[in-house]
C-alpha cells in the first residue's frame, strides 16, 4: 500500500476554522513552512483578529469563499467543519487537496494509535484507555476530538508510548489514508442526520475508520450492535482484517469469538491471542459496574490488553475510573426519588441505552435542537419505563406528537419549568432523568451547561430552595 504524501513546506494552506484545533492546525503548518490563511464561518472576535495579526495570517471571517478556497494548495478543515460543502468540492475538482487534521498521520507521526470511534460512549471509552495505560506504566496523550489537538502533539517532541484519540465521522470523512494500530468501533444509532443524508453515510463515515489497517493492526467491535456487525461484514475490502484473529469483539454475546464476553458485573477475555489463556476482570464495585459502562469497559480492557497492558495495571486503572461528567450521573436524591443528569445523550441511541439502564420508573427530560433522528426509535423504552415525559426546546412539538399515545406528555417553556414539574410527578422510588436525544445549541451553549443548569436545579430542590440560578438562553 503506497504512503500518501502531504507536502506543507512551501505550499499555500487554507486552515478552516478557528477554534482549539484550527489554531493549532496554523501553528503546525506555519511551522512546517506554509504559508497559511484562515477561513472562519463566523463573524470573529477582536480577540481573535488581535491572534492571527500576531501570526501574520490573512483571514475571512462570515463563511467561506470559493476565492479563498481555490487560492490554496492544500485545505486543513477543523474537526466539525462539514467536508462536503460545495466550495470544497469545486476544491477537490481542481485537484486542491481537502483534509483534516488525522490525514496528517501518516506522514507527520511517530507514535503508535489508538482511536476510539462510535455514537455514543467515545469519550469515555477514550479517557478510560488512558487511565488503563497510565496505570500500567505507559506515557499516554489522551486527544483528537478531546484534549489535545493532533497538530499540537505534532510540534512536540512525541515522546508517549501510546497516543489515544477520540475521532468522530466528522474528522474520518476527511482523514486520508489514516491508520490506527488498534481501532474501536463502539456502537451505531441514527445521529448527526443534518448533516449527513442518510443513516447509512454517517454510519459508513465511522467505518472509515478501519479503512487503512494492516493485518497486523487491531479492529475492535460492538458484536451486540447489529448495524456494527452488518455493516463490517458487509464491507468486502475489509474483510482480510476481520478474518484474522486480530479481529475482536465485546458485548454480552460475542458467541465464541475471541475478545471480551460481558456476564453481570464480570469481563472475560478469552482467546488464544492472550498469554493468559483468559482473564476476568470483576466491576463490582467500580463505577463502571453498570450498562453501559460494563460495555465500555469491556472495549476499553480489550484495547489495553491489545496495546501490551497486564491484568494487574488494568485492575487498578479500572478501580480508579471516575465517571466524565453530564453522562448517567446521578446528582442527588430529595424526598426517595433520583435525579440523573444525562445531558451528553444527545442522540436517539444514548437515550436508549440510558432507559435500558434504569430500572425504576423514569419522568424523562427531553427535547432540544432536533439532529434528524427518527424519534420513534425510543417507542419500546418509552412504553415500558417511562411515565411522564416533559419536553423542552425547538423539538418539543414534533416529540409531543410522537410520545403523546405512549404516555403523559407535556411541553414545557424552560428547563427550570421542567424540574419543578418533575417534582410535581415522581414519587418515591422514580428517577428523574433528563437525556434530551438533541442538541442543546437552542437554549444553551453546550451539552455541558445544560447538564450543570440541571444539576444546581436539582440541587435546589434538595436544599428547599426552588428558584436556583439558571443560565439558559432567552
Amino acid at each position: 500500500m503506497t504512503r500518501q504524501t502531504i507536502q506543507l513546506a512551501d505550499r499555500k494552506v487554507l486552515v478552516v476554522g478557528l477554534g482549539k484545533s484550527g489554531r493549532s492546525a496554523v501553528r503546525f503548518c506555519q511551522a512546517s513552512g506554509a504559508t497559511v490563511a484562515v477561513s472562519e464561518a463566523s463573524a470573529g472576535t477582536p480577540a481573535d483578529a488581535a491572534w492571527l495579526a500576531s501570526c501574520g495570517v490573512a483571514a475571512e471571517f462570515g463563511g467561506h469563499s470559493r476565492e479563498l478556497c481555490l487560492w490554496a494548495e492544500l485545505i486543513l478543515l477543523s474537526p466539525g467543519v462539514p467536508y462536503d460543502l460545495p466550495v470544497f468540492h469545486e476544491a477537490r475538482g481542481k485537484g486542491i487537496p481537502v483534509i483534516g487534521e488525522l490525514a496528517l498521520a501518516p506522514q507527520y507521526l511517530k507514535t503508535p494509535v489508538i482511536a476510539i470511534t462510535g455514537t455514543n460512549g467515545k469519550t469515555t471509552v477514550t479517557t478510560l484507555i488512558g487511565e488503563l495505560l497510565r496505570a500500567s506504566g505507559y506515557q499516554v496523550v489522551v486527544g483528537g476530538n478531546i484534549g489535545t489537538p493532533l497538530t499540537d502533539y505534532l510540534q512536540g517532541n512525541q515522546e508517549a508510548e501510546w497516543l489515544v484519540l477520540e475521532v468522530s465521522s466528522f474528522q474520518l470523512d476527511a482523514a486520508g489514508r489514516f491508520r490506527p494500530a488498534i481501532g474501536l468501533m463502539l456502537n451505531l444509532s441514527p445521529d448527526h442526520l443534518d448533516r449527513y443524508p442518510s443513516y447509512e453515510a454517517y454510519a459508513l463515515a465511522k467505518l472509515r475508520l478501519f479503512a487503512h489497517q494492516h493485518q497486523s493492526d487491531v479492529s475492535i467491535i460492538n458484536q451486540d450492535d447489529p448495524d456494527t456487525v452488518r455493516l463490517t461484514n458487509g464491507m468486502k475490502h475489509l474483510r482480510p482484517c476481520w478474518a484474522n484473529r486480530r479481529c475482536l469483539s465485546f458485548g454480552q454475546h460475542v458467541q465464541g469469538r475471541h475478545g471480551a464476553e460481558v456476564k453481570g458485573s464480570n469481563v472475560r477475555l478469552w482467546g488464544d491471542w492472550l498469554n493468559t489463556g483468559e482473564e476476568l476482570y470483576d466491576l463490582q464495585g467500580s463505577a463502571l459496574a453498570l450498562s453501559p459502562n460494563r460495555e465500555n469497559a469491556a472495549a476499553a480492557i480489550l484495547a489495553a490488553r491489545a496495546a501490551g497492558c497486564q491484568p494487574a495495571g488494568i485492575r487498578q486503572g479500572l478501580a480508579n475510573f471516575q465517571p466524565l461528567p453530564h453522562r448517567l450521573t446521578e446528582v442527588c436524591e430529595v424526598e426517595g426519588v433520583r435525579y440523573i443528569n444525562d445531558s451528553k445523550a444527545t442522540n436517539i441511541g444514548a437515550v436508549q441505552a440510558a432507559l435500558e439502564a434504569i430500572d425504576a420508573p423514569v419522568v424523562l427530560i427531553a427535547g432540544g435542537r432536533d439532529k434528524g433522528g427518527d424519534y420513534r426509535l425510543l417507542n419500546q423504552q418509552v412504553q415500558a419505563k417511562v411515565k411522564a415525559m416533559l419536553l423542552i426546546g425547538e423539538a418539543k412539538g414534533q416529540m409531543s406528537t410522537i410520545f403523546a399515545p405512549l404516555t403523559q406528555v407535556e411541553e414545557m417553556e424552560s428547563l427550570a419549568q421542567a424540574v419543578q414539574r418533575a417534582q410535581q410527578l415522581a414519587r418515591q422510588g422514580d428517577v428523574v432523568l433528563l437525556s434530551p436525544a438533541c442538541s442543546s445549541f437552542d437554549m444553551f451553549a453546550s451539552y455541558s451547561q445544560r447538564g450543570q443548569v440541571f444539576s444546581d436545579l436539582a440541587l435546589g430542590l434538595l436544599q428547599g430552595n426552588r428558584s436556583p440560578r439558571t443560565e439558559e438562553r432567552g
